[in-house]
Order: C-alpha cells, then structure tokens, then sequence
C-alpha cells in the first residue's frame, strides 16, 4: 500500500489533522486569490498588494512568539481549537469589503487573520512529533507539506476560477467554513495520558505576566543548537526575498500578463505544482541523506530557487513564466521538506511551540 494511504488509514489522529489542513488550506487560498484580485481591481496599485502582505505579515511577527510561549505552557490541542474559530469569524467579515472604495477594512481583516494563525500553524507542527511515531516522522511531514502544496495549487486554479464566475463574496464564505471544518476535525484528536499539554513545571505567577522571558529562553535553545539556529537563519533569508515574489505574483498575473484573477490563480497554481514535484523528491532522497549529503542538497537547491526566480521576472512569455515558476519551487521544497524533518526529530518537545512559532 502507499506509504501515504498507509499512514491515513492506521493512524487516526494524524488523519483528522490532514482532513482539517486540506480544507482550511483550500479555504486560505480562496482568500488569498480574492482578496489580491480585489484590492488591484479597485485600485490598479500594486502598492496596495505590498500594503495587504504587510498587514498580514506585521501581526503574525508580533503574535508569533506569544504563540510560541502558550503553546509551550497550555492544551495546544485546545488553542488550534480556538484559532480556527476567531479566524472563522475574520474570514466571514471580508463579505463586507466587497463593496468598498478604500481599502482599510482589507488591511484590518487582513490584520485579525494573520494575528490568530501562528496559534494553529506552529500549534500543528508542535503536535505532530506526538501523533506520529519516529518511524512515520518522515512520511507524515512530506504528506502535510506536500498536502500543504496540494491545496495551494487546488486552492489556487479553484480560487481564480470561482472569483471570476461567481464573484468574490463565495471565496470568503468559503474560508470561512473551512476554518468550522477544521477545528472539528481538531476536536477529534485524543491522546493518553496528559493529552496534548507540554511537559512542564506548573505556571507561576511571574511567568503568567512575563510571558517575554520564557521566549528570550526558547531563543537561547535554538542558538544553543547550530542545526536549529542554521535551518532558522535559512528562513530568514528565504523570506528577505519570499515576500517580494508572493507580492510579484499578483502584479504579474494581472498588470503584467493582463489575465485577472484567473492570472494570478494560475501562476500560483503552477508554483504549487512545482511544490508538489519537489515535495515527491524530497521524500524519496530524505531517508538516503547522509547529514552532509542533506547539508550540499540545501545548498543546491537554493541556488536553483533564486536562479529560477531571475529568469522568471525576464520572461515575457506566460508558459514559459509558469515553467520557471513551478522550477523554483520545485528546488524551495525540497529543501523544506528536508529542513522540517530535521527539525521535527530533534527539537525537543517543551520547545517546540516557541521555535515553529520563531522560524
């Protein structure tokens, strides 16, 4: 059997989690096509496409590390629970923009959303170590990455598509009901024991108003191990450039190649097929790596990556855009998949909300 179909059918826990990543994910595309197709229809600016990123990029740096310290002190099961359903209620509220001449309500929703998703992203991350065995460590981080770029790619072409037939008051509702779909999947989970709290010692007064230094804390662990530190620092520099070309993407599928939303769905489709591609190499050459080997395919792969993405932005032709596209991306997931796999075998558990939240 399929080590994937495997993993689902015997493994009840990580099951519902991927139910709930695939439906929330879509929904999150959903939102990402409508929201960019709207704000460039209403203002042919692609300043505003970098205003809305930035509103949705500020929040989750500042929600990050207190998501990281909660986490690592309370059911995070629970907190993944709680998220899902205020982004439920965000998400619905985008209805409301679709009628609007400015654009602040965009960035305040935009704002609300982000501020609440490191709670279940970093949340998901940090649980997984506990629903899979070290032996299913690899296959169930490859299948959520490469679920994770499934959904981009379904969420994407779906997302562009429905926007331009059906307008963009469906994709909102949709996003809104995959985070309900989501947390209820959540609410499924069950393990023995302490369930799905940290190991730690009890909560004192003066770490509940100084949340500040248990974070300072989880910092000093990571740069107390080079390999985290190392894997932190390459998001850092991935992300420097990361944000430009999520920001590209918009500008050229609809100002550029002049294709509307149905443009940008597809060069995000594309990039997530090139997910897809590179996720299916990293989980056949994972297990093979020696650490070195892994160290050189890092190393390889985002040379590719950054090639790729200069003769992307010289192309004038739309194929071939989408070729180098689904090329870099290809080479950026292999090397995070490798990355998240190293991660999830060595970063200890009482740490591991604080350092998925940091990278």
């Amino acid at each position: 059997m399929n080590p994937f179909l495997s993993l689902l059918r015997r493994n009840h826990n990580y099951r519902n989690t991927w139910i709930g990543q695939v439906v929330s994910e879509t929904g999150d595309h959903f939102n990402n096509i409508a929201v960019f197709g709207l704000v460039l229809a209403q203002t042919h600016n692609g300043m505003v496409v970098t205003g809305v990123m930035l509103a949705r990029a500020i929040p989750a740096i500042l929600a990050g590390p207190l998501a990281g310290v909660l986490l690592d002190r309370f059911d995070r099961q629970r907190m993944m629970i709680a998220s899902d359903l205020v982004r439920a209620v965000v998400a619905l509220g985008f209805v409301f923009t679709v009628d609007r001449t400015n654009t602040w309500l965009i960035y305040l929703l935009s704002g609300l959303l982000m501020l609440a998703s490191p709670f279940f992203t970093s949340g998901r991350a940090a649980i997984l170590p506990s629903i899979a065995t070290r032996e299913e460590l690899h296959t169930a981080n490859s299948l959520t990455q490469t679920t994770q770029w499934t959904t981009l790619s379904l969420g994407a072409f779906l997302g562009g598509a429905a926007v331009t037939q059906f307008g963009f008051r469906l994709a909102f509702v949709v996003n809104s009901l995959s985070f309900l779909v989501s947390a209820l999947c959540i609410s499924r989970l069950f393990l023995p024991g302490r369930g799905f709290r940290p190991p730690r010692t009890s909560v004192t007064e003066s770490d509940v108003v100084r949340p500040w230094h248990e974070y300072v804390e989880g910092l000093r662990y990571m740069r107390s191990r080079p390999l985290i530190l190392g894997i932190g620092m390459i998001a850092v520099g991935w992300a420097t450039g990361g944000g430009a070309a999520q920001i590209l993407f918009s500008i050229f599928g609809e100002m550029v190649f002049h294709r509307g939303p149905a443009g940008i769905g597809t060069l995000w489709g594309c990039a997530g097929i090139g997910l897809l591609i590179g996720g299916a190499i990293a989980y056949k050459i994972g297990p093979r790596l020696s650490f070195r080997n892994y160290k050189r395919a890092i190393v390889i792969c985002y040379i590719c990556h950054g090639g790729s993405y200069i003769v992307f932005s010289q192309m004038r032709n739309f194929a071939w855009a989408l070729f180098f596209i689904a090329l870099s991306r290809t080479a950026v997931a292999v090397s995070s998949v490798l990355n998240m796999t190293q991660l999830l075998r060595n970063v200890a558990d009482g740490y591991r909300g604080r350092v998925f939240s940091t990278i």
